[in-house]
């Protein structure tokens, strides 16, 4: 399908990271939030009128099956990210996932699978690479600034959801892992791509919630980024407060981004070099902006996406392969 901007969106739902991920984007783009769909037509009717968006169905099926749309926005739980992101490519929709874009491994690959053999693109939502921000930070380990890596280390915490709240639900695809730790992977995974080398899990563990043993609310992991480099990751999903930083270090000095995950409320790259320590920001704008400037530039343009379906299917792999060393269910079992 021939596409151009602005871009008309369809929306999948109103969950609460839709206004900053996709609406605000989209007001700011100048793109319109052509239909939403919700569980609750008057949740939806409610969204949007406080979202500007034209028009509301019944269903998520009407989204997808209206012929003017030109991408798919899926905030959907994780258990029905695959789902709809597989309904979107029958119907030769774009679609812009939110993370993780399935809900165990098995899933993924039927969406990679369908996507490449419809040639219907899928965006998975791991917007934080595109801010510059974590683009500077990334630019100093490739240009060989910091030097050899030698650790990099991601914190993701943030306070308890509520009790009803589908990252608590193991049945929707919940855990700290699928919420907080999949961004976690993928920043590692990246990170050792940069130095020239694999991520391989080497040690996890995690705490589980109480009430239910099959939902982790914390997990902790180590792995090995190659050349002797380590990784180390910790993602809380019960904790005082939010954390959302990544430190590089490398033989020759350290960059850390203070909030690597919501850099529009703080904006701060700390770099550590011979021994002198330097702040630069980089700018409120949200990585959601950012993120669907992309999206709009592989459709409209054709230019390539940073994140692409190899990276969401190895992401995913390792997700489960992460969940096997502690010892928990792979989203999506029946246990």
């Amino acid at each position: 399908m021939s596409v151009t901007s602005p871009l008309r969106i369809g929306v999948l739902g109103a969950a609460r990271i839709t206004d900053v991920a996709i609406v605000q984007p989209a007001h700011e783009g100048g793109h319109e939030l052509r239909v939403v769909a919700a569980r609750d037509r008057v949740r939806a009717e409610e969204f949007a009128r406080e979202h500007h968006v034209t028009r509301v169905a019944d269903s998520y099926q009407d989204v997808i099956s209206a012929d003017d749309i030109d991408l798919i926005y899926n905030p959907l739980a994780n258990a029905l990210h695959a789902r709809w992101n597989l309904e979107a490519i029958r119907k030769g929709i774009p679609v812009l996932a939110e993370k993780p874009f399935a809900n165990n491994t098995q899933e993924a690959r039927e969406v990679v699978s369908a996507a490449r053999e419809a040639g219907v693109p899928v965006f998975e939502a791991f917007h934080y690479i595109h801010h510059p921000g974590v683009r500077r930070a990334f630019d100093l380990l490739r240009s060989g600034t910091l030097g050899a890596l030698q650790d990099a280390v991601v914190h993701m915490a943030m306070p308890m959801p509520a009790p009803e709240d589908p990252r608590l639900s193991f049945l929707l695809g919940g855990g700290a892992l699928m919420d907080l730790g999949c961004y976690a992977v993928h920043a590692l995974r990246t990170v050792a791509s940069i130095a020239g080398s694999d991520l391989t899990i080497t040690s996890a563990e995690a705490v589980t919630l109480p009430g239910d043993e099959r939902v982790d609310q914390k997990i902790t992991f180590t792995a090995d980024l190659g050349e002797g480099a380590r990784g180390r990751a910790s993602c809380d999903m019960d904790a005082a407060g939010f954390d959302m930083s990544i430190t590089l270090t490398g033989a020759n000095g350290k960059v850390t981004v203070k909030n690597f995950i919501q850099p529009h409320n703080d904006d701060r790259v700390v770099i550590e070099l011979d021994g002198e320590e330097t702040t630069e920001h980089s700018g409120r704008r949200s990585s959601y902006a950012y993120q669907l400037d992309a999206v709009v530039a592989s459709l409209v343009d054709g230019a390539p996406f940073p994140v692409t379906l190899d990276d969401s299917l190895a992401v995913m792999e390792l997700v489960d392969e992460l969940y096997g060393k502690v010892g928990l269910p792979l989203r999506g079992s029946a246990s």
